[in-house]
């Protein structure tokens, strides 16, 4: 069998299964296996392909067929312009929350102490101390599995970050910077879960069948993870600090309302490229000193 028409083939097993991108992800998972790139179905197109490459290419491709996410499949995700590895204990990286870090970059500092909550791969955290100079950076998940991905990750990406596993801000109890000796952090960025529990089986089947439900659900009306990161912010932000999040595209008004009740102050809420609200950001002002 040739390239074109192993090519040909995974398309045909794609479409069938009602996969919406069948010709993208059947020519990207080609290029998985073959360790092609875009061009070889123009030039190489006839070439031969070895029966090893074949039978691991149909593999693939039923995985695919299933639903499972193509990410999944080649356990890497590009984000911020760096490659990510994810496997199916933690959340895809979306070009959405690309969007919620680079509005924290637009107020960072360098030398600054960021909290990454819920850090899944870790892309937030790493993204952003990747892009900066001199920052320390925490991320805590519940997730162990999680971790590990997102440890993996600072490895390959080289940059030193500190991963803590725990419900939310827990694993900082008795932690300590060793530059300021302190517990308090001038940024703190979540991407909780967020979809409402009734709302998890109505999601697309790569969502809803694969990536982990802990970091999906955030209870009866989705806001509780924002609940428990708003009530409890203050105890580890600087006056001045900046808390930001990203949101559902209904969520803003409700967010908002949870931020002015604790005291924050400057809320801005900040659009995607499809014109939905999807970050929420504000000042803690309110610290001594």
């Amino acid at each position: 069998m040739t390239y074109k028409e192993l090519y040909e083939y995974g398309v045909g097993r794609l479409a069938g299964a009602d996969i919406a991108e069948a010709r993208l992800d059947a020519r990207l998972l080609l290029e998985y296996i073959c360790h092609t790139d875009r061009n070889a179905l123009l030039v190489h197109g006839e070439r031969v392909i070895s029966s090893l490459e074949e039978e691991f290419y149909r593999t693939v491709i039923e995985r695919r067929a299933a639903h499972m996410p193509l990410q999944y499949i080649t356990g890497e995700q590009e984000f911020m312009g760096l490659d990510f590895r994810v496997n199916e204990h933690t959340l895809i990286p979306r070009q959405d929350t690309e969007i919620l870090v680079e509005e924290v970059m637009r107020y960072m500092g360098d030398g600054m102490r960021i909290l990454d909550l819920c850090t899944g791969s870790g892309c937030i955290l790493l993204s952003l101390l990747k892009y900066s100079n001199e920052c320390e950076g925490i991320g805590t998940d519940i997730s162990g599995d999680a971790l590990e991905i997102a440890r993996e990750n600072a490895v390959t990406l080289g940059i030193d970050a500190v991963f803590l596993e725990g419900s939310l801000y827990e694993p900082l109890a008795g932690y300590k910077s060793a530059r300021t000796n302190d517990a308090l952090f001038d940024i703190v960025v979540s991407n909780p879960p967020y979809i409402e529990s009734t709302q998890i089986k109505e999601l697309m089947p790569e969502v809803r069948d694969f990536e982990p439900g802990i970091a999906l659900d955030g209870g009866i009306d989705g806001l509780d993870f924002y609940r428990r990161i708003i009530e409890a912010a203050p105890a580890y932000m600087r006056k001045g600090a900046m808390i930001f999040f990203e949101i559902g595209y209904n969520q803003a008004s409700a967010v908002s309302r949870l931020l002015e009740d604790r005291g924050f102050a400057g809320i801005q809420i900040v659009k995607d490229y499809s014109g939905n609200d999807r970050v929420a950001l504000a000042v803690w002002s309110n610290a001594p000193g």
